[in-house]
Order: structure tokens, then C-alpha cells, then sequence
């Protein structure tokens, strides 16, 4: 009954968005790192820098293990912040007949609720347009180079390996877009096949059919995320310039990040009870890490949308 009572509690509660939160934090700061890769432009080489990160981020075990407890520590946290919040005002139903909010608490500490909640919306259109996309978008892009054969330019696909059947020029590096044309080789998410005909000497000489991966891609994540940012199209049909709003739109959320992170990376190491001579440390650090880390994310897509040509 007393275990039950803990975990019930609000004492319990602040140590879970403690934990929760400063693991989410160490999701940004790895994040960050992989997406400022944009910035190096859109040459071949800086694209296929990114999509070869975008592909180990979704298929490495290991980090396939750490992003299933990063999605199972936002919906913990923003569940145990809602949690939270009611229970704190539940503790005081009735407010002090004079309260000035402006000198006893910092406008983040004040909203924190609201700010978390703003994050999370900005979390599910980011997954919508980006993760699930790369995961589960069957029209997603491989990505191709470009090269010129006596004036003519050939795309090619390029292959995670060096092929998959012996010394067979087209199962090599590189592999001819045009000659995958949907009916002999076709794409099936990052994997290009063979569709081969043969007769079945088992079953009376029928013709069948079989499918052969002959190789593996990159989805192309830079293109789709370039695209997305610099877009002239119209939103929803009617809003023209989206990739404009896009950007505003998420630089609009990375400073309700920023807010809810410079509240919410102190009072983490305050719920733990790391009360001490670093404390001023973690507090500087803590506003810090709030300013700079969402300050760069935002950079990314003012850059692609204003600067990159």
C-alpha cells in the first residue's frame, strides 16, 4: 500500500519528469547533431553524408533500442506533466486573495503545462512530415547522383554495398535509374529488386514470378527535408509560400522549446534533490543549454528557406 501510495504521489511524479527530461535532453543535443549536417548544403556529398546518418538512425539496433525509449519518455513525461498539474491545482483549489506571479515565479515556471503542451503538438507534425515519412512513405526518394557520358547525363542510384550478385556491373555501387523502370527492376522502399520470370520444372513448366533484392538505397531525407522548407507551394490549397510558414512555424516551437527548457532543466536537477555548491553551475549551464540548443535547431530551417540556393 505504501509502494502504491509513492508511485501515486507527486514526490514520484517530479522524480519521473526529472529523469524523463534530462534523457529527452540528451535526445536533443544528439539530434542537433545529425541535422546540422544540413547546413553543409546541397551537394552530393553533404546529401549522402545525411542520408547515410538518417539511415543508421533507423535501422542500428542499438539506436532503434534508445528511440523506442525516447518515444516512451515524451509520452511519460507530457502524461506525468498533465498528471501534475492537475494535482497541484486540485492541492489548492481556491486562489490567494493577492498573488503577484511576475516576482514569485519566472514566466516558464509559470506555464510550464502550457509550453509542454505546445512542444508536444510541435513533436507530432514534426514525426507526421519527417519519421514517418522515412519509415513508412512507399513513394519516398532514393537519392542519385548525376554523371555525363559523352554530353549525356545518366542518374544513378547509389547502393549501401557493393552489390549482391558477384561482379555483375549493374548490381554494383552505382545503379542505373532508367534501367529500373518498374517492370523488370523496381523500387520497394530503400530496396531496388529484380522481377524475374522463370518456369517451374516442378510444376509443369508454369512461368512464374520471384523477386530478387539486388541492392539497397538512400532515402533521400535531405531532398524531402529541403523540399519541405523551401516548398513555394500552397498550404492546405489555399496559404501560398508553406515552406515560409514551415520556418516560422518551427522556429515559432523551438522558442517554446527554449522557454520550457529553461525552467525545466534546473527544477529537473531540483526534483532529484541535487541541491548543493553546483547548483549555481547547473543553473547557468541549464539557461545555457536552453538558449543554444533550440537556438541552432532553428538556424537549420532559416537557412535552407532564406540562404541555401
Amino acid at each position: 500500500m505504501a509502494k502504491s501510495a509513492f508511485l501515486k504521489s507527486s514526490i514520484a511524479k517530479k522524480y519521473w519528469m526529472a529523469l524523463t527530461g534530462l534523457f529527452l535532453c540528451l535526445f536533443l543535443v544528439g539530434h542537433l547533431l545529425g541535422n546540422l549536417q544540413l547546413l553543409a548544403g546541397r551537394t552530393t556529398e553533404a546529401a549522402l553524408q545525411f542520408n547515410k546518418y538518417a539511415l543508421f538512425m533507423t535501422s542500428n539496433p542499438a539506436v532503434k533500442v534508445l528511440s523506442y525509449l525516447t518515444y516512451i519518455s515524451i509520452l511519460f513525461h507530457a502524461i506525468d506533466g498533465i498528471a501534475l498539474a492537475i494535482q497541484n491545482k486540485k492541492a489548492r483549489p481556491v486562489n490567494y486573495a493577492y498573488k503577484n506571479d511576475s516576482v514569485s515565479s519566472s514566466f516558464s515556471s509559470r506555464n510550464m503545462a502550457v509550453l509542454g503542451t505546445l512542444v508536444l503538438v510541435f513533436i507530432a507534425t514534426h514525426m507526421v512530415n519527417f519519421w514517418a515519412k522515412m519509415h513508412f512513405d512507399k513513394k519516398m526518394p532514393l537519392q542519385t547522383i548525376t554523371a555525363e557520358n559523352m554530353g549525356q547525363k545518366i542518374d544513378f542510384y547509389i547502393s549501401t554495398n557493393n552489390g549482391l550478385a558477384g561482379n555483375d556491373p549493374f548490381l554494383g555501387k552505382f545503379i542505373p535509374a532508367s534501367a529500373v523502370d518498374g517492370k523488370y527492376y523496381f523500387v520497394e522502399g530503400n530496396s531496388i529488386y529484380l522481377n524475374r520470370e522463370f518456369k517451374d520444372v516442378n510444376d509443369g513448366n508454369k512461368v512464374k514470378k520471384e523477386k530478387i533484392k539486388i541492392a539497397e538505397g538512400y532515402k533521400d531525407l535531405h531532398k524531402i527535408t529541403i523540399e519541405f522548407f523551401k516548398s513555394q507551394g500552397k498550404l492546405f490549397g489555399a496559404i501560398p509560400n508553406e515552406g515560409l510558414l514551415f520556418t516560422i512555424f518551427y522556429v515559432f516551437s523551438m522558442a517554446v522549446l527554449g522557454f520550457h527548457l529553461w525552467h525545466g532543466f534546473q527544477s529537473a536537477f531540483q526534483s532529484l534533490g541535487i541541491n548543493n555548491r553546483f547548483t549555481p553551475a547547473i543553473q547557468l549551464f541549464g539557461k545555457a543549454f536552453s538558449v543554444l540548443v533550440p537556438l541552432l535547431f532553428a538556424i537549420i530551417p532559416v537557412y535552407i528557406h532564406f540562404i541555401l540556393k
